[in-house]
């Protein structure tokens, strides 16, 4: 039994069953044995590998479609650059690279990293160097002004409530204890006017899931960009609309029992992109459709800058590996598919580049 586990484990015997969603607010940010705070998390020594660990070509194409959107804007003076849940800094180091050759990108602009995790903070630190950044506890912290922001794998890391439909109405998902382990179960059926917007498209049987604060986040995210300018491009795994239990944990690069490890394990859930745009478009911004990985990143140029980096690599294990890297990023058998994007910005101006509106 993990530390975690020993705490939850005593904390719902003495007031009862926990949802997902606090279950999962646990296990990732606790502040002593929580995942982040505890985990070497990314890479080949962490339990999982982002896009931005797999190539640095991913975050110079991400941060030449911001620097692109921002001159497409008339190059506003003052523009936060931002990104949701930087990892180790490594996306918004490759972005910082690739647009120092837009002039007067890189005076206009200063980034700001939103990152909950102290530990991580350090991590982003010693990655990006001296480079002038600032950090956020949440997004509600960012300055006013014109905002350029990325989010790559950050909104399916939000906890997560899950509803399953039954003929008596929807029963929630919960935490209890049973014959002394960490369990799931069912509460009691909810009224029957619950979840409204999802009886005419599920049956019993069905799993919904919510995750409560995503329209929060994206709202904010919406509102500064429909005020002030701006674009912000967020890519995570999901699809259009929740349907069925995704929740899922990773250990050393495989799946693992999410009650297993507590604070040991990754946990994440499929994000509802029909979710982010309701938020985003309620706020005021505008919003592209949902795109597979792949085709984003083809349209942004991958192949051609995969192309150039090849013409300069001459050991035949990194050209492999190399090889490797940009067909993770974009096959649909891989991340091109599984992985969407989706982009927010203001009404009238241009349209985001790798995005069809």
């Amino acid at each position: 039994m993990t530390p975690l586990a020993d705490l939850l484990t005593r904390r719902i015997r003495e007031a009862g069953p926990i949802s997902v969603a606090d279950f999962m607010a646990e296990c990732l940010l606790h502040p002593v044995h929580g995942y982040y705070t505890t985990s070497p998390v990314f890479g080949q020594d962490g339990d999982f590998t982002t896009a931005p660990e797999i190539s640095q070509m991913f975050g110079e194409v991400l941060g030449l479609a911001i620097a692109q959107s921002w001159l497409d804007q008339g190059r506003p003076s003052g523009a936060v650059l931002a990104e949701l849940g930087p990892g180790r800094g490594t996306l918004m180091a490759d972005a910082l690279r690739a647009t120092a050759s837009v002039p007067g990108f890189t005076e206009a602009v200063r980034p700001h990293l939103v990152e909950a995790s102290p530990r991580l903070r350090e991590l982003q630190a010693q990655t990006l160097g001296d480079r002038g950044a600032a950090w956020h506890t949440r997004a509600s912290e960012l300055p006013e002004g014109p905002l350029f922001l990325l989010a790559n794998e950050f909104l399916d890391a939000l906890p997560i409530r899950q509803f399953l439909r039954t003929p008596d109405g929807w029963r929630e998902r919960m935490v209890p204890i049973v014959e002394g382990n960490l369990s799931f179960s069912f509460a009691d059926p909810l009224p029957p006017e619950a979840l409204p917007h999802r009886r005419g498209d599920t049956r019993p049987g069905d799993i919904v899931e919510i995750c409560p604060a995503l329209p929060t986040i994206v709202s904010d995210v919406a509102r500064r960009i429909a005020e002030h300018g701006g674009m912000a491009i967020f890519v995570d795994y999901g699809g259009w609309r929740s349907l069925g239990d995704t929740l899922q944990a990773v250990r050393d690069h495989a799946p693992v029992d999410p009650l297993a490890t507590p604070g040991a394990a990754d946990l994440t859930a499929h994000v509802d992109f029909e979710a982010v745009a309701t938020a985003a478009l309620a706020a005021g911004a505008a919003v592209t459709p949902m795109t597979p990985q792949g085709v984003m990143l083809e349209r942004l140029g991958l192949t051609s800058r995969a192309q150039a980096l090849a013409a300069r690599i001459t050991d035949a294990a990194q050209q492999q590996s190399h090889i490797a890297a940009h067909r993770r990023l974009t096959h649909p058998q891989e991340m091109g598919s599984l992985f969407k994007a989706i982009a927010l910005y203001r009404p009238g101006t241009a349209d985001p580049p790798g995005f069809v509106t």
